[in-house]
């Protein structure tokens, strides 16, 4: 019987490659001395020509691969800092498992795998390691997994008798899989860097957001955090515009669901931005949305880093009271939500693009902050 092929292309990153380049050695020549394998009348080298003149030259030693789950992202980050996107071939078999084949040279190689873990969140996930684990059996020199979005971040605690710390646990899937360092994008809690055992790098989008709300100059304005856990990250947004904070209080009853309590500051005659880092099933942001325009709120905007936007996440934002919702491209917009007129999108590849410089050449990320 005829073998049937069990693989079938989820997302190649390209489909033929021709052969690998041969390091080609000249041929022997024999010196003026008569000594084999030396050129004639050949310089002697200086120390600093040696250095110069190694097997692995600078452009190589500087790579960016991805995975699936946001490659359009990644190719706007290779665009910014001038590095093509690594060659790669990633394919699943008929039953789902994945298949990743590196398609260059990675040995030595300072190399940063752009890779976000949004839904398919397990898909992802397991992507990720498997790209990780062949870039250290490649003999990456250094890898760094480069996570705008990452997944299992909110259950960080245990906040219930017999649950899962699953930041924690993708924290050391990411490491025992080979990630040298990590860089991430706006942690649903701040404290997730300290799971790490390994360097963080932990990078906030309020610089592209802030950019964006100062430009719409919008008038009376004031900022407010949907829950009390984001007041640290609504009062830096709230000091940058300079405009006044306010907080919502927030009682979460069941997953995904919650109720709205209490506004705590005044919001009546104002245009109010809510802030937040995640919008989910967009359950707490169209109740803030309600409670804040009935205490007086003349308009309401808001703001986030991750669009997940499940369940019936687009639909609740269509019909709610929000003039508009500005969020970034972390996770790559889903079709449905495409065509709103009422979402945003804003990249952050150039904010990705710096750091990932940054952490190449040994410079201060930290400056990125600003």
């Amino acid at each position: 019987m005829k073998e049937q092929d069990t693989t079938a292309v989820l997302t190649p990153i390209q489909d033929q490659v021709e052969e690998m380049e041969q390091n080609s050695q000249p041929e022997p020549t024999t010196s003026s001395q008569g000594y084999p394998g030396e050129p004639a009348s050949t310089p002697v080298k200086t120390t600093p020509e040696r250095k110069r003149s190694g097997r692995i030259p600078e452009p190589k030693r500087f790579k960016i691969f991805c995975g699936s789950s946001n490659q359009p992202l990644c190719e706007e980050i290779c665009k910014f800092v001038g590095v093509p996107l690594g060659e790669a071939r990633l394919q699943r078999f008929s039953d789902g498992e994945v298949h990743f084949q590196l398609l260059e040279n990675v040995r030595g190689a300072d190399v940063f795998l752009v890779q976000p873990t949004c839904y398919p969140v397990d898909q992802h996930l397991v992507e990720l390691l498997i790209m990780m684990d062949a870039l250290k059996r490649a003999s990456a020199g250094r890898i760094t997994v480069v996570v705008p979005y990452y997944g299992y971040a909110r259950q960080d605690r245990k906040d219930r008798p017999r649950v899962a710390i699953t930041s924690k646990l993708v924290a050391d899937l990411l490491t025992t899989a080979g990630a040298n360092r990590a860089l991430l994008v706006d942690l649903h809690a701040a404290q997730i860097q300290g799971f790490f055992n390994i360097p963080v790098d932990h990078m906030f989008a309020s610089p592209v957001l802030v950019s964006h709300f100062r430009e719409l100059n919008l008038p009376d304005l004031t900022v407010v955090s949907p829950d009390a856990g984001g007041v640290e990250r609504a009062r830096f947004f709230a000091k940058k515009l300079d405009v006044p904070l306010a907080i919502v209080d927030k009682r979460r009853t069941d997953i995904n669901v919650t109720e709205v309590m209490n506004v705590i500051g005044d919001v009546r005659g104002r245009t109010c931005l809510i802030l937040d880092d995640i919008i989910d099933t967009a359950g707490t942001l169209v109740k803030t949305a309600d409670a804040l325009l009935e205490q007086g709120a003349k308009k309401v905007y808001a703001c986030a880093t991750h669009a997940v936007l499940s369940g019936p996440a687009i639909q609740r934002i269509r019909e709610s009271r929000l003039e508009q919702v500005v969020v970034t491209n972390t996770i790559p917009l889903r079709e449905e939500a495409q065509g709103l007129a009422k979402i945003k999108v804003l990249s952050i590849a150039g904010l990705l693009g710096r750091a990932i410089e940054s952490i190449h050449m040994e410079t201060s990320v930290s400056s990125l902050f600003n």
